[in-house]
């Protein structure tokens, strides 16, 4: 029968056997609870190391996947932005020009009178000089062949393209524009200062005034409606137009050449 005496009742001898009985109990209890939990197989812990793996990886897999994913949209973005700088840095002519015709450098310059290739745009120089000059030829049966001016006494003729040589010789048909009568912009060109001086007094023109333009023995009556002093990259002035028209080009001022001046008028019969 279990000794329920309290511990004052007991002797030493009594106390320190029943505390060596607790520790054995103690002991055995602790075995037993020990062996009831379960140990992990090496299987177990091979396949918790493999999944830890697999968890490493996706995470590094995913890390790669947006880093791509910013580089892809940095690069398209640079590349939408060079594709909007890209144009800026080409020539955009209207009708196949780079500068107005009839640059040169006046009389008065070391050298004497040339075609002036600075006034061209530096990115643009080795283009323009690429380009093979239109020879002189005879022009065709719509094209223009003669122009009047009444109020600067000019009769002059014109040949077919606005090159340095073709302006040599008279008043130039740019080869792109309108012919005589037609819709859209017919452009003429002449110098200022040199080789007949032609188109020297183009200033002096105002509304009302008539500058006459033959097509071989077709004869057609334009009206001047206005002018404007333009720099020598201000293609626009020879955009094609909805109805016929005709624009003359020169340099100006006398002597200087550092701009054009482009006279407009519109057909009338």
């Amino acid at each position: 029968m279990p000794d329920h005496r309290i511990a004052g009742e007991l002797s030493i001898k009594e106390l320190e056997v029943a505390i060596a009985i607790r520790k054995r109990e103690r002991r055995v209890a602790t075995r037993l609870n020990g062996s009831n939990r379960p140990r992990k197989s090496p299987a177990r812990t091979w396949r918790d190391r493999c999944l830890l793996l697999i968890e490493v990886a996706a995470l590094f897999g995913l890390v790669l996947v947006v880093i791509n994913s910013e580089q892809s949209r940095a690069a398209t973005n640079q590349a939408v932005t060079d594709a909007q700088v890209a144009p800026a840095m080409l020539p955009v002519p209207l009708i196949g020009a780079v500068v107005l015709p009839d640059g040169h450098k006046p009389p008065t310059a070391p050298g004497g009178a040339a075609p002036n290739f600075d006034e061209v745009p530096s990115h643009l120089r080795a283009y323009v000089q690429s380009i093979t000059p239109v020879p002189i030829s005879t022009p065709a049966q719509a094209q223009a062949t003669r122009i009047q001016i009444p109020a600067l006494n000019i009769d002059a003729m014109v040949l077919h393209g606005t090159d340095w040589e073709q302006l040599k010789l008279g008043v130039g048909h740019n080869v792109n524009s309108a012919n005589p009568g037609e819709r859209g912009n017919l452009v003429l060109a002449a110098h200022n200062d040199v080789y007949g001086e032609l188109f020297r007094y183009l200033d002096r023109l105002k509304p009302g005034d008539e500058v006459v333009v033959y097509a071989n023995q077709q004869r057609y009556r334009y009206m001047i409606t206005g002018s404007r002093i333009v720099e020598p990259t201000q293609v626009e002035v020879m955009a094609p137009t909805s109805t016929p028209t005709v624009t003359l080009i020169s340099c100006y001022p006398y002597l200087v050449d550092t701009k054009r001046i482009a006279v407009f008028a519109e057909l009338q019969s």
